[in-house]
Parts: structure tokens; sequence; C-alpha cells
């Protein structure tokens, strides 16, 4: 089997697990909204319905308003994260060797040349952004374009215009917006529920009304838990994946190898990079992950693992 065939059924498997994962987050938007329709009308009615048109309105409506936010969301933003890390456009002047890199690896993924950043620090470290595959941005670290060679910078590069070329940055996204109104929500009913919980206390209690409360106060503590972690598998799934493309760009796993090594060494947090960015990163530079890290913290997989079946590619 060609390397070739390899780096493509790495994609089509990731991107299968992570539409599965979008798939079950979105669903369990849609449950939360059922959950607290159903809790009104079964509030309303003083029992428990099998089946709650109420609980199909709200999720009806979780989604809807779940769509508009990432809508809002993708149309601002990327210029909002480029804002928040203190990101500099630069010009071929500013920086041959790695606006040449971009370019090569522009024409060899077919993606439309980005935009070139620079963050002014030592750390080093790389992302991408933009809501559409004409209208990116990759921004490295002063300490990448000093640190790395040439052949280390164009795999980084690569697994970047990869994020692109794959709309990982909108996946991110839409994923991010899902996790944070599930989570507010779920306060918010935990919230109403302490409240009409004190107002009925003295009066009397049906023991189905009961036993719905003590359903949606669980779902309300673990659907935000259990989102985050469709979250964080999403982000590395999409890591995977962007590496795997990386090395279909450039032919040349041993750069992007080599780039992780050193990355692992000196990624370090910088100003302009948050617990909100961090996941954009090509190594997280907030967080180290190891093998035995929870899969609710990871953002990114673990370096020796990702340098693993970066090895396995083609073998």
């Amino acid at each position: 089997m060609s390397a070739t065939t390899d780096f493509v059924a790495a994609q089509k498997q990731n991107r299968r697990n992570t539409l599965l994962l979008l798939a079950i987050l979105t669903a369990l938007a849609a449950a939360v909204g059922y959950g607290i329709g159903w809790l009104l009308e079964g509030e309303a009615s003083g029992a428990l319905p099998l089946v709650s048109p109420a609980g199909v309105a709200a999720a009806g409506l979780m989604a809807v308003v779940s769509i508009g936010w990432s809508a809002l969301s993708l149309a601002v933003g990327d210029k909002m994260v480029l804002a928040m890390s203190g990101a500099k456009e630069i010009g071929k002047a500013d920086a041959p060797q790695l606006y040449n890199v971009v370019e090569e690896i522009s024409i060899a993924s077919g993606v439309p040349m980005p935009k070139v950043m620079v963050l002014e620090t030592d750390a080093l470290n790389a992302f991408a952004t933009g809501n559409k595959v004409g209208h990116g941005t990759i921004a490295v670290t002063r300490g990448l374009i000093d640190t790395l060679n040439r052949d280390e910078l164009q795999g980084v590069v690569a697994h970047e215009m990869a994020h692109l070329a794959n709309l990982d940055t909108r996946y991110m996204v839409v994923v991010g917006v899902t996790v944070g109104l599930i989570a507010l929500v779920c306060d918010m009913l935990l919230r109403t529920m302490a409240w009409g919980g004190r107002g009925r206390s003295s009066g009397k209690k049906s023991s189905g009304g009961g036993i719905l409360i003590i359903v949606l106060i669980v779902v309300a503590i673990f659907a935000p838990l259990a989102a985050k972690a469709v979250q964080m598998a999403v982000s590395r799934q999409r890591e995977y994946l962007a590496d795997a493309t990386s090395v279909q760009f450039t032919r040349n796993p041993n750069g992007l190898i080599s780039a992780l090594g050193k990355l692992a060494e000196k990624a370090a947090p910088f100003p302009g990079v948050s617990r909100a960015t961090q996941h954009l990163f090509i190594v997280n530079p907030v967080q180290t992950f190891t093998s035995k890290t929870p899969a609710l913290l990871a953002t990114h997989p673990d370096i020796e693992d990702r340098i693993a079946r970066l090895r396995n590619l083609g073998s």
C-alpha cells in the first residue's frame, strides 16, 4: 500500500470520527433542551408525560440558538482570535523563508495563499484561523522562525495549512459554541430548580415530580462535563488529521516529527494566549499533556503518540 493511500485513509477515518462526535454533541444539546421542556410541562401538570411537546419545542429552540450563535462566531471569530493574540501581518521582505514556505505549501495543498502573521515572542508555536478556505491566516511565533530549520518550518506550516484545508477552525468554533451553550443552559437550569425548590418547600411534592427533579439535576451536572469531553476529543482528532495531512502536502514526515520534538521542549505560555484559544495552537501553550492526562483535560494528543503515528504512516 502506498504512503498516499495511507494518508487518505487516516484523513477519512478522522473525519468520520469527528462528525460522529459532533453529532453526539448536538444530540446532547437537544437532550438538555428537551429536559427543560419536560421539567416545565411536568411541573405544570403534576405528571411525567411520556412524550413532551414542550420538551420537543425546547430542543428545537436549543438547536436554533446554537446555530445562530455559531453563525455569529463564524462571522467574527477569526478576527477576535487574531486581535487577542496580538499577531501582526507581515510581507515577504519581513521573513523571506517563512513566506516562501507558506507559498510552497499553498501550491502543494491547493489552498489559496493565506495571510501570514507573526507573534513577537521567543516561545515556539503556531496556529491557523479562518472561517473558510480562501480567507485563512497562518500565524507563527518569532521563536519558531528563529529556531526551526527549513524542513521543520515546512512541516509546521503544512500542519496549519491542513487545518485550513480541512475547515478545522470552523469545526472548533461550532463545537466550542455548543459546549458553551450547554454549560450556560445547565447552569440556568440548576439555579431555576434551586429557586423553585425553595418556593415549594412548604408545599406537597409528588413522587413523580421528585424523580424528575433528581433526573434533571444529574443531567444538568454531567451534561457540561460530557460536552467538554466531546470538545476535547474533537480537538485531538483534528490534530491527528492535520499531522497526517501535513505529511501528504510535504511528502516528508521527518520535518514535522523533528519540529514536534522541539516544540514539546520549548512550548510555553506567552502574552496573547489563553485557555479560550489554547486549542488552536499546534501544541498547547498553556498545559503539557502526556498519555496519562485524563481525556477530559487534554486539548491535544500526547506528542509522543503524534510522533509515533507519523512514523507509522505509510508503513
